[in-house]
């Protein structure tokens, strides 16, 4: 049978109805649990004070003993002091017990019935980060994600390269500081990173975990509450969900790896375009042309000519072109760095101060001229000819 009898001994000060109608009911109330909390202050003062010797005598005890071992002082004065104290011991413990037995006979009251069998106090920083996140600038909170990402990168690829449901929720609750809105936008950057790289297979299991975590704060947003009470009840419903939830969920995955392949593909071009941008700026001629788009505009013979390197071929080609059109593809050629004029002249500048002779004068110590100048002659040469059969066939 179940002892009831500790249940009929219970002091009650608030909840008598049998009083005086000449007494005040709520002061009198009042006054019995003030008198009672004066007398439960007083026992633990009590209790603090037996203590407090028990504690003082156990240390004199064995100071007195350490002497006594080492030969310290009149040896007959020592045994009698801890004759003494250990006296003074056993009474603070028949005192002590004497104490404990009242505190045991009283009735139990409001106060002392019950105890809590455990607190804990916690508070919800991921809310109050919410509300801060929604007044930072763009910036700062750039700047935060590059400290969480750079704190807990390694997790985050943990995270990101698990698979089974049961896996990924445990690691979440164990890491609970994961379950906040710069693991998705970590992840969404990774499998960019993943598609660009052509490891597919590996970017969609990481699109996996970007959305398992993208439900958890889309469930955390419409219930208004802490994401991370929301992991357990995402995990259970997936597993447990219908055919239809399923069908969704996956489908937003498929749609999800769909947009980072655009988007990988977009960063692709950009990159290429970025880097044909530097070749070209880094092949602009002197005029500030770019030679391939200067050669892809000349006439297909002269095009001959430069891949084939003749100067004589070239000099033909430039002496059949009208004289406009000939010194107007010359002059886009030495823009653009295709023709150098006076190039030995110019190899020679930079071969070194030693040779300066023939810097000035070439084999046979005549000056060089410019090849394009050449070309020009000849094209000169060719109008004069042309007109004087003119003259003779009039």
């Amino acid at each position: 049978m179940v002892d009831y009898s500790k249940w009929k001994n219970i002091e009650i000060s608030d909840d008598e109805d049998d009083t005086h109608p000449n007494i005040d009911t709520p002061s009198l109330f009042r006054w019995r649990h003030q008198a009672r909390v004066e007398r439960m202050q007083e026992q633990e003062k009590q209790k603090e004070t037996l203590e407090k010797q028990k504690k003082t005598t156990a240390e004199k005890i064995k100071d007195a003993k350490d002497k006594l071992q080492r030969n310290e002082g009149n040896l007959d004065a020592l045994k009698k002091s801890i004759d003494e104290l250990e006296k003074e011991q056993d009474r603070v413990k028949r005192e002590e017990e004497e104490l404990r037995k009242q505190e045991k006979m009283q009735p139990w009251n409001v106060d002392t019935i019950s105890k809590p069998g455990f607190a804990k106090t916690v508070i919800n920083k991921s809310a109050i980060n919410r509300k801060d996140d929604e007044e930072l600038s763009d910036e700062q909170r750039e700047m935060n994600m590059r400290d969480f990402i750079k704190k807990y990168e390694k997790q985050l690829k943990e995270f990101g390269m698990l698979r089974k449901f049961d896996d990924s929720k445990k690691y979440l609750q164990d890491n609970h500081h994961l379950v906040c809105e710069d693991t998705p936008n970590y992840l969404v950057i990774w499998c960019i990173e993943l598609e660009m790289q052509d490891k597919h297979e590996l970017m969609a299991h990481v699109a996996h975990q970007c959305i398992c975590m993208q439900y958890i704060l889309d469930i955390s947003k419409q219930l208004k509450v802490d994401p991370r009470a929301c992991v357990a009840s995402f995990f259970q419903r997936i597993q447990q969900a219908e055919a239809e939830y399923k069908n969704q969920f996956l489908g937003e995955i498929e749609a999800f790896k769909e947009r980072i392949r655009k988007r990988a593909q977009e960063k692709l071009q950009k990159l290429i375009e970025e880097q044909e941008e530097e070749e070209r700026k880094a092949r602009i001629g002197p005029g500030g042309l770019d030679p391939v788009e200067v050669f892809e505009s000349l006439p297909e013979e002269l095009q001959k000519c430069f891949e084939t390197r003749d100067i004589g071929m070239l000099q033909e080609a430039m002496a059949k072109l009208p004289p406009e059109e000939a010194r107007r593809h010359l002059q886009r050629c030495i823009d653009s760095g295709l023709w150098v004029p006076d190039a030995k002249s110019a190899a020679a500048a930079t071969s070194g101060s030693g040779e300066g002779d023939e810097k000035d004068t070439t084999e046979e110590g005549e000056e060089e001229d410019p090849l394009y100048v050449e070309v020009k002659g000849k094209s000169e040469e060719t109008e004069t000819a042309e007109s004087s059969e003119k003259e003779e066939k009039k």
